[in-house]
């Protein structure tokens, strides 16, 4: 089975490269399975009923979340009903939404799960706990076990990999907003990556006006972040796992910016 994991959607140019992209990118690739992070969509902080379907129309299968769950407070309406939509898994007990989605690709299924990380984020319950809860509830359907780790600490999402090596196909980070160059098969066969990047402003911080971030760290004043205009990139990966045993065979990562043009 081949995944495409789309990193960080932010905002409308984050929503727009998803649009004239993800189409390419699959006649290219011919993945089995598009997964986008959605948690930044809605003008960098969570996510609508209306982009959740964008979304899936320009191509994504499953939406995974992160910190900005529920930034958009109309999430609460549409979350329960929401089949492809996931946010973190280790949220407390009780809240709505659930953490974990099965995909059937031609008689297989691939689990899809999302996890928060607690460092320099907020304290929710354990990522490590939760995942091996929800990866023995997914191997009794499935082999093929996709996670999007939403964190923040580098050690915390390599712990993460290494923690799940050979339990699951892939543990992939997001959150941090810029692609990171260790992707590789760890020992026991999952694929690894510490972060997807983001897909949106390509000239701004983190998706942000840089002339915003700039003040702020000059000033220490508080103020506001807007999303950044002008050119937009889109940070991706493509994993390749074997049907039978749910190892990872490849990860590959994806850029697309006025840097690295792979599509006219």
């Amino acid at each position: 089975m081949r995944v495409l994991f789309v990193g960080d959607v932010v905002g409308s140019p984050g929503r727009e490269m998803v649009k004239r992209y993800v189409p390419k990118l699959k006649d290219k690739f011919k993945p089995h399975v598009t997964i986008v992070n959605g948690e930044n969509s809605a003008h960098g902080k969570g996510i609508t009923e209306k982009i959740y379907h964008q979304l899936l129309e320009y191509g994504a299968k499953v939406i995974t979340m992160g910190n900005h769950t529920w930034d958009k407070r109309e999430i609460f309406e549409f979350i329960d009903d929401a089949k492809y939509l996931i946010r973190p898994a280790n949220f407390p007990e009780g809240t709505p939404g659930k953490g974990i989605t099965y995909v059937d690709v031609e008689g297989k299924e691939l689990a899809v799960i999302n996890l928060q990380g607690r460092t320099f984020l907020p304290a929710i319950d354990c990522p490590f706990r939760k995942a091996l809860e929800l990866v023995s509830e997914a191997k009794k359907r499935t082999p093929l076990i996709f996670i999007d780790f939403h964190a923040e600490a580098t050690s915390e999402k390599q712990a993460m990999g290494w923690y799940l090596d050979g339990k699951v196909s892939a543990v992939v980070g997001t959150h941090t907003h810029v692609q990171t160059a260790d992707e590789r098969i760890l020992k026991k066969g999952t694929a690894y990556i510490t972060d997807v990047g983001m897909t949106g402003p390509y000239d701004g911080i983190l998706g942000v006006d840089r002339e915003a971030v700039m003040k702020k760290f000059l000033t220490s004043l508080p103020v506001r972040f807007e999303i950044a205009e002008g050119r937009a990139q889109l940070n991706a990966v493509l994993v390749d796992i074997d049907n039978e045993s749910g190892k990872a065979i490849s990860i590959k990562r994806i850029i697309i910016n006025d840097d690295h043009v792979f599509f006219d």
